[in-house]
């Protein structure tokens, strides 16, 4: 489902209405809510409107338990770590126990082995099916989603949940959640905004399929939904501008 707004503030509303609705009906639903969080810039305006009324004190924070949907493997006070600006521009401002907090890193450990550990935090809070309630994810001007890039055989892992893998682009550890997790969850809301992401949005919804090339379009949730949160500025190259 494609819905389109005027810029970047607006979208960010509408994401944080929905995290706020989805975080009611899943605790209603089954006592919590699991979200996956994004990194880069993309969610930073909606993180701060969760922390501000009127939506704050909308969510039961108690009953919110948090993860990501990739990282880098940096330390949380490195400016490149997506915890550390989750934890600025969110965590720290609400009432959520930090033992509902599951970061992407830990000290003492290699990637490998955190990847594995992580995959069990899953399976302890998720159970046998990772069925997130509400995953957000963002896309890079190359297409990429989490830390799925271009050409990288981690597109095509099927039985890990969680997988790790240097990039040699970056000259560091990316760790992410894989297909099969991300396609299980009940909702997955992709923020895409500005000129920059315009030819990967057009690519990746009305371009040939070639998700080695475009790693987004590898995101087609089988029991649940995928909303394209965009702006108008994003749009420009789309043929179909319809929203759903």
């Amino acid at each position: 489902m494609l819905k389109i707004f005027k810029d970047a503030d607006e979208l960010s509303v509408a994401a944080a209405q929905l995290f706020v609705q989805s975080a009611a009906e899943a605790i209603s639903r089954h006592g919590k809510f699991t979200v996956a969080l994004t990194g880069g810039s993309s969610p930073e305006k909606m993180h701060r409107l969760l922390t501000e009324e009127p939506y704050a004190s909308q969510v039961d924070w108690s009953k919110v338990f948090v993860f990501w949907g990739d990282e880098r493997w940096v330390p949380l006070d490195d400016d490149k770590s997506n915890a550390k600006m989750a934890f600025e521009t969110l965590l720290n401002h609400v009432p959520i126990p930090k033992e509902n907090i599951f970061v992407m890193w830990a000290d003492g450990y290699q990637p490998k082995e955190y990847a594995a550990k992580y995959e069990s935090f899953l399976k302890e809070n998720l159970g046998d099916d990772p069925r997130f309630d509400l995953i957000f994810l963002g896309m890079g001007d190359d297409g990429h989603t989490a830390s799925l890039f271009p050409g990288q055989p981690v597109i095509d892992e099927k039985d890990k949940w969680v997988d790790v893998y240097w990039l040699a682009p970056q000259d560091m550890y990316r760790i992410t959640l894989t297909e099969p997790v991300l396609n299980d969850a009940r909702k997955i809301v992709m923020l895409v905004f500005g000129t920059k992401k315009a030819n990967a949005l057009h690519e990746v919804l009305e371009g040939e399929r070639n998700p080695h090339l475009y790693p987004s379009q590898v995101l087609a949730p089988k029991n649940g939904e995928i909303l394209w949160f965009v702006d108008e500025a994003a749009t420009e190259k789309l043929n179909d501008k319809s929203q759903d």
